[in-house]
């Protein structure tokens, strides 16, 4: 999960402040201490950590702090401030030419995750309602154009390309004129990396750039480098320029602490980052939400805003329904689990929900556990589906042998849809108000 040792170790410090009725000058300074060190250890930039300590330091052992009735609280809440602050105040979301095509040039090393970003940006641009067109300028990569092609026709995005013989200037100009002819209203330009920092790829990327003067110059960066990815975006700015940085895997990324330096390094706003493998795993950077997460108070409003793109609203509507009159069935409890499965990873999910990271952060989290129960509820007869009372251990042996599995995976799975199902008509509609209905307890946790 991401964050997610930095996330266990303030949370352990401000435990121990909270407890306390009173704090002292050097009950602030001795907990500071240990943020100090825990952000070090989550490889937060060494500069980043000293400013951030001293402005909290220096706001926290105020009178109003140390006297008022919540110091610990308070602390907390100050903390969560200037995480805000060190990451970037507010969300900064991508900016268009208002008159003809915006062009984004996407730039960073091999391996960082460049292609499949430029297609995941495209898809995100889709759905405001616009026609974007990525162009494959990646010319010395083995496969690289056909990786664009390949990510590019699962969201149904056109992908301009000339093959590798010609110049890259020259293709992503083709391109623009493609995207001119054809209706195409953004342009996303997937430069070639390397796999290092070097002057022959910076002169190309350099030479693009004042060729097309494009809307915005966006840095991909592999947030599980640490303070490398820190030091690459430092040097691509310097360098060219750039506008925005997009953190990749940062799903996978236990510490953070790129999240937290690049924006405060750069002084360039973190644009997106991306939260797992599949084409829609790519989220707004939001520094409060962010922030949220790394204290373990969770980020509803994201989670809510995965749940109305990815939970039809009907089906849950008709699934509360059901709850109601009691005729919630395994073919429910599948359906289910394949609309939860669209809002993302798994791990990702939970850490959105306030309090459930700490809970669950010794239990292993395994996306494979969903497919496994598709596996026996589909190895199940249609009657035994729709009325799972008749269960017998007979039937459960055949099962299990049907779809590769023991019997004490499916007694396990017929325990937890019940309880699922009474946790459901419990929670059903929490949810009201805020867009979507059949939020509910995620069956296989």
């Amino acid at each position: 999960m991401a964050f997610e040792s930095l996330s266990d170790k303030l949370q352990n410090i401000f435990k121990g402040l909270k407890k306390k009725g009173k704090l002292t000058e050097k009950d602030v300074k001795d907990a500071l201490r240990e943020v100090k060190m825990a952000l070090l250890e989550a490889d937060v930039n060494f500069k980043v950590v000293k400013t951030f300590v001293k402005s909290v330091q220096e706001r926290a052992t105020g009178h109003e702090v140390l006297e008022s009735l919540t110091p610990g609280q308070q602390v907390i809440k100050i903390v969560n401030e200037e995480l805000i602050k060190l990451m970037g105040d507010s969300n900064n979301e991508l900016t268009y030419n208002k008159d003809g095509i915006t062009v984004f040039m996407m730039v960073g090393l091999q391996g960082a995750g460049k292609t499949t970003t430029s297609a995941k940006i495209s898809g995100n641009i889709k759905k405001k309602g616009k026609k974007p067109l990525l162009v494959a300028c990646d010319i010395y990569r083995p496969a690289a154009i056909k990786q664009l092609q390949v990510v590019g026709a699962q969201l149904d995005v056109p992908v301009f390309t000339m093959g590798d013989n010609h110049n890259p200037v020259n293709i992503a100009k083709a391109g623009i004129e493609y995207a001119k002819n054809n209706g195409n209203d953004v342009v996303i330009i997937d430069t070639a990396g390397r796999l290092h920092i070097d002057e022959n790829m910076m002169g190309e990327l350099i030479e693009i750039k004042e060729s097309l003067k494009p809307q915005e110059t966006l840095l991909v960066v592999d947030a599980m480098t640490g303070q490398d990815a820190v030091t690459v975006a430092e040097t691509f700015n310097e360098k060219i320029g750039v506008d925005g940085v997009i953190l990749t895997k940062l799903d996978g990324d236990t510490r953070g602490g790129a999240a937290i330096s690049v924006r405060s390094v750069t002084d360039k706003p973190i644009k997106f980052v991306g939260m797992g493998e599949k084409l829609t795993d790519l989220e707004p950077f939001h520094p409060e939400r962010m922030a949220s997460r790394i204290l373990g108070m969770g980020d509803v409003l994201t989670l809510i805003e995965k749940a109305q793109e990815s939970i039809d609203e009907k089906q849950a509507l008709e699934m509360e329904r059901k709850l109601r009159n009691a005729e919630f069935t395994f073919d429910d409890f599948l359906e289910q689990m394949q609309q939860v499965k669209k809002m993302g990873n798994l791990s990702s999910i939970i850490g959105m929900i306030p309090g459930m990271g700490q809970q669950l952060k010794d239990v292993e989290i395994d996306d494979n556990e969903i497919y496994k129960v598709e596996a026996i509820i589909l190895s199940m007869t249609k009657e035994e589906r729709a009325n799972p009372n008749i269960l017998n251990p007979s039937r459960k042996k055949r099962i299990a042998l049907g779809c590769g599995r023991s019997i004490h995976d499916v007694n396990k799975l017929v325990k937890q849809y019940d309880q699922s199902k009474k946790m459901m008509k419990q929670f059903s509609g929490m949810m009201k108000g805020k867009g979507k209905k059949g939020m509910f307890k995620f069956p296989f946790l």
